[in-house]
């Protein structure tokens, strides 16, 4: 599948800016699953000061404001490659060992709510795999997807004692319940194309968890599925904090509004012509 995105990020500030920071992580990884065809962005207000792979190998802009800009706007849009592997990404890479994938973090840190969860599940912890959807299933149906009852400090421990949350929230529970499991587990911030719909109200995040003979495994427990050629993956991390799209500090900025604008579609005339191009063999690929 081909994957169009357009994701516009606007900070207006009400004071002048005196100095200020962002670190974004925008760009798409080129992973097992998919494949960046092109990506560009753009920037207003603000400057590249450098770009780098992080510990987790996001593609990370350290942008710098400029001084006294009334907003900053950041544009990301591009096209992406993506098959279905029914969730599974695959063995390990990169920099970060699997047991730093074990430690629990501020947000993800297990309490007597994530404890008792663990104890109601019935399920066979020798299928570990079956075990993890059993849990993602369970996780759904005791915290409620509802908008706006949580921010990006909520813990999982806080979500899960509430039973509202959103799909941070339901991936922070996974991650801190698999922990206590042995499992390694990360998050993982992207996009998904919605069915019959292109704008969206934001990015989506996500679970993984490393599986015996499979490696790295997705859980999307807010849609209850895993990730397929409708998901994008962006950037991974620990926790939220490490994966979040755009961090940073504006001193002087006073009261900040941020608006987002975010569209992810399908390109059907570029798939098309790809396979005609390769008389159908991406087709084949990615059924």
């Amino acid at each position: 599948m081909l994957l169009t995105v357009k994701h516009t990020t606007r900070y207006s500030f009400a004071d002048k800016v005196t100095h200020g920071l962002q670190r974004l992580r925008l760009k798409p990884k080129s992973t097992h699953g998919q494949e960046i065809v092109d990506w560009h962005m753009t920037l207003e207000g603000a400057a590249t000061q450098a770009s780098y792979e992080d510990q987790h190998m996001n593609h990370v802009n350290l942008v710098s404001i400029e001084p006294g800009v009334p907003e900053v706007v950041v544009t990301c849009e591009g096209t992406v490659r993506t098959v279905d592997n029914n969730g599974v990404v695959g063995p390990n890479s990169g920099l970060m060992p699997l047991w730093c994938f074990l430690r629990p973090t501020a947000l993800t840190r297990p309490g007597a709510k994530v404890r008792q969860l663990l104890a109601g599940i019935e399920a066979d912890r020798g299928d570990m795999l079956g075990y993890l959807h059993t849990l993602s299933r369970v996780i759904g149906e005791q915290v409620e997807y509802v908008p706006g009852t949580t921010d990006a400090q909520t813990t999982a421990e806080q979500a899960l004692a509430a039973g509202r949350g959103v799909c941070q929230d339901h991936a922070h529970i996974l991650i801190a319940a698999g922990r206590m499991l042995d499992v390694p587990m990360r998050y993982v911030g992207g996009y998904l194309r919605m069915d019959g719909r292109t704008e969206q109200e934001a990015g989506h995040g996500w679970a993984e968890a490393h599986v015996p003979g499979l490696g790295w495994v997705g859980f999307d427990v807010s849609n209850a599925i895993c990730p397929d050629e409708r998901y994008i993956r962006v950037a991974t991390g620990c926790d939220y904090a490490e994966a979040a799209p755009i961090t940073g500090i504006a001193m002087g900025a006073g009261e900040t509004r941020l608006d987002v604008h975010l569209s992810v579609g399908e390109n059907r005339v570029g798939m098309q012509q790809q396979q005609s191009d390769s008389g159908g063999q991406q087709q084949k690929q990615g059924s």
